[in-house]
């Protein structure tokens, strides 16, 4: 049963860094600039690194020949435990951004965290990811900045991003019934307890940007229990068409 709590916990952590990779991976050649392209691409690329390393010890802790791929690729929707933030579409720059940064704020203080858990591989990943994760954060709270207090339409569009955002950020910190198990044996962490210094980060950088905090108190979830938007299984249809095109292929 412990493995059985550690193997679904670790999907809550790594899914989150898989989606988002794959939604930024449809933005390659796709940036406003070929610098801020690349960024976005190597972002993309540390998200993955670290998914593959997750996916990994959560392939050993499952048995039965499985393997990265395996849970990577061949997993239905509803298995998937992201939350709903990081399934949101590519509407436009100051939409990837907002996603982006609403994430990275949350993601560095879990993996944080996470580098002191007694688990040792867990903790090995965080420390790994630690100056990954940390620059996500610098770069998107860096052009929430530029956009939030440039020009009048970079500043409308990434104030509705982060209007339309904010309803998914409350989800980060719901904790289900294998999050609350793994942070009372020690091993995971209780997400719950960095909720407000995670709303006060957000709304400093934001008032920072010349951005208005969001008010609204209605808040969607449902992705960390395998209830996904509309957007999830469109992903999913391009993450694993190849692999399930041509099952067990090998590059």
């Amino acid at each position: 049963m412990k493995h059985n709590h550690l193997y679904n916990y670790i999907l809550t952590i790594a899914d989150n860094s898989l989606i988002l990779a794959q939604r930024l991976g449809e933005l390659c050649g796709h940036g406003p600039s070929l610098e801020t392209d690349i960024a976005l691409t190597n972002i993309s690329l540390d998200l993955l690194g670290q998914t593959r390393s997750y996916y990994q010890y959560a392939a050993k802790l499952k048995g039965e020949d499985s393997t990265e791929d395996d849970i990577a690729f061949l997993r239905i929707e509803g298995d998937y435990k992201n939350c709903l933030l990081v399934e949101q579409p590519n509407t436009h720059f100051g939409y990837v951004i907002g996603r982006q940064f609403l994430f990275d704020v949350y993601h560095f203080m879990l993996i944080e965290k996470l580098q002191h858990s007694p688990d040792e591989t867990l903790a090995a990943i965080a420390k790994k990811g630690i100056k990954e994760v940390s620059y996500h954060k610098r770069f998107s709270g860096d052009w929430v900045k530029r956009l939030g207090d440039g020009t009048e339409e970079s500043k409308k569009k990434m104030q509705d991003a982060i209007d339309d955002l904010w309803r998914f950020t409350d989800e980060l910190f719901y904790m289900t019934d294998v999050e609350k198990a793994m942070a009372k044996e020690g091993i995971g962490i209780d997400v719950s307890t960095f909720k407000e210094k995670y709303y006060e980060e957000v709304s400093e950088v934001l008032k920072e940007a010349a951005l208005t905090v969001p008010e609204n108190k209605y808040f969607n979830k449902g992705g960390k229990e395998g209830i996904h938007t509309e957007h999830m299984g469109y992903i999913l249809a391009e993450l694993q068409y190849m692999q399930r095109t041509y099952p067990n292929m090998q590059w």
